[in-house]
């Protein structure tokens, strides 16, 4: 597999937009001068390819920008002398109007102190139809997906070390997520994701786990033809949707590799390697990836639980029967909303409580069917009192969650 020169991506982005190139003029802002470490600067300089061309040892040094000549920097080491706030100025603002791709990066390192993580996919060569490569809106944007479920992966499994997810700290995972950046470098099957230090680096050192533990459980199955490394990965936090991002990052490419950097200001965090090696996935891994995602579906058990929640759908095929619930879930499960069967009685408790704007208690055993959104043996319905005040505050609750767009919604069937 032949892997280019790795080239910096295009400034940083927020969600994708209505495009590809969505926002790719609007570049990072100057930071200021006196909160800049110097040392931090060298650090992204060097990490983008710039090289140093001399300057006094311990005082200042040159830099040059890659495949670049006539232009250069002059950046102190340190603080220790009378010049270095002038210089960082200077510095900063030729880094500002030089519009190199790599000057951008390290203006934005600088700003956001954030770990980066780098996707690089191998487009095949040429195609019988259509763009070639990634200059495809739809290549894009399949690139961008796969690359938000692996930190989403990442994000679920800092919460909790399980096979499959599903529902379960989903939304905790995607709010997680909110601060991160991505950069695309259109045509070249790139993209960078800057996950801020604050708040986000344990998703990316999750991920750094997880990456090398998935790579080294397929490289087990292949060779020796067991699944069973799978089984331990799910402690460094391989699960279900780590395989099925990794299987979209890979599918229709020659191989994928993936690349973390730690934001200089921060350092290394515990347990992971300072320059962590990139960890490459081929088109000869899916079948494995495939197979791990199946196996961590079954594998996962269902759990027993007690669920506090407000019945906001409620359906059943004949009067004095029972029927299916719906339930908006206030606790007791780390996912948004269940469904449960009940029985006649039951669903004229859960009913009744919808009726006066109570809450429900009820415990069953959370499937995985269904992402474990199922509540499988309910039993003990039983309306929960609440006082004027916490009545009031569940009903504003409920209001500004509701989405008119789920008024229509009917419960589908597990099939």
């Amino acid at each position: 597999m032949h892997w280019p020169n790795p080239q910096p991506p295009q400034p940083a982005l927020t969600a994708p937009g209505p495009g590809p190139d969505a926002g790719l003029d609007a570049g990072p802002a100057v930071p200021d001068a006196a909160r800049v470490d110097p040392a931090v600067l060298g650090a992204l300089l060097r990490r983008h390819g710039w090289q140093r061309r001399g300057g006094p040892a311990g005082r200042y040094g040159r830099w040059t920008p890659p495949g670049r000549t006539g232009t250069s920097l002059l950046v102190p080491e340190t603080r220790a002398f009378p010049d270095c706030a002038d210089l960082l100025e200077e510095a900063l603002a030729a880094l500002a109007h030089c519009g190199l791709p790599s000057a951008r990066e390290v203006l934005f390192g600088l700003s956001v102190p954030s770990d980066e993580v780098h996707y690089l996919r191998e487009a095949p060569e040429g195609r019988p139809y259509g763009p070639r490569g990634d200059a495809a809106w739809s290549v894009q944007e399949q690139l961008r997906s796969a690359a938000r479920q692996l930190l989403l992966a990442a994000a679920l499994a800092e919460r909790a070390r399980v096979g499959y997810h599903g529902a379960r700290h989903r939304g905790h995972a995607e709010r997680a997520l909110d601060g991160v950046l991505v950069g695309p470098a259109p045509g070249r099957g790139r993209l960078t994701a800057y996950v801020p230090v604050d708040g986000g680096r344990g998703t990316v050192a999750r991920l750094h786990h997880a990456l090398h533990a998935a790579r080294e459980a397929v490289d087990y199955r292949r060779a020796t033809g067991g699944m069973e490394a799978f089984d331990a990965a799910v402690e460094a936090g391989v699960s279900r949707e780590l395989a099925e991002a990794l299987i979209a990052l890979v599918h229709g490419s020659e191989g994928a590799r993936v690349a973390l950097a730690w934001a200089p200001a921060a350092g290394t965090p515990a347990g992971c390697a300072a320059r962590p090696e990139p960890v490459d996935f081929s088109p000869g891994d899916l079948p494995v990836l495939r197979e791990a995602a199946a196996r961590y579906t079954r594998g996962e058990p269902a759990v027993p639980v007690t669920v506090t929640g407000t019945v906001v759908r409620m359906r059943r095929s004949a009067t004095g029967s029972g029927g299916t619930v719906r339930l908006r879930v206030l606790s007791g499960a780390d996912v948004p909303s269940v469904r449960a069967a009940l029985d006649e009685d039951a669903y004229r408790t859960a009913g009744h409580a919808h009726l006066t704007g109570l809450p429900v208690r009820l415990t069953g055993r959370l499937q995985r069917r269904g992402g474990f959104r199922r509540l499988t043996d309910a039993s003990a319905v039983t309306p929960v009192a609440l006082d004027e005040v916490e009545r009031d505050r569940l009903m504003k609750t409920l209001h500004e969650a509701f989405d008119s767009s789920d008024s229509s919604e009917i419960l589908p069937s597990d099939d």
